[in-house]
């Protein structure tokens, strides 16, 4: 008897955890996960390209990626190798995940996905160079792309 009282209220405590949370807001398939690692970049072509800017200056691009696959977007920027920052990308639901990359790899980085189907998505990024001091920080963001 005891265990089923202790079960049915664990039971009640995830609901309640859960209701406070919007359906649609609740982890998809793929989100968090690395493009390249999971393969849902071999099925995903550039959907929106802007550029990063350090005042009027263009220091890189940012491009919001989509699998057809995945049903995922994901943003991979370009800048200089010497760079830093973060990279995140947005759901129309509120999902979102944000990457941090450090100095290196040639300046190409990309960050994890979000699950987007039948939804908007889009993408920022920050970037900066010596810990962005003397104003050393640029920032880009695309459009919304929606499928």
């Amino acid at each position: 008897m005891k265990l089923r009282v202790a079960a049915a209220a664990v039971g009640a405590m995830a609901a309640v955890l859960l209701a406070g949370t919007p359906a649609n807001a609740q982890a998809k398939p793929y989100d968090h996960q690395d493009p390249a690692k999971s393969g849902c970049w071999s099925s995903a072509k550039v959907v929106r390209t802007a550029d990063i800017k350090m005042r009027r200056e263009s220091v890189g691009t940012i491009k919001l990626w989509w699998s057809f696959k995945c049903k995922t977007n994901w943003v991979e920027i370009r800048t200089s190798s010497t760079a830093t920052g973060t990279i995140s990308v947005y759901a129309g639901d509120g999902r979102s995940d944000t990457f941090s990359f450090k100095a290196g790899n040639k300046g190409r980085h990309w960050g994890n996905m979000v699950w987007a189907e039948n939804m908007c998505a889009y993408g920022k990024a920050s970037v900066r160079w010596n810990g962005g001091r003397g104003g050393q920080i640029g920032n880009g963001s695309t459009t919304k792309a929606c499928k």
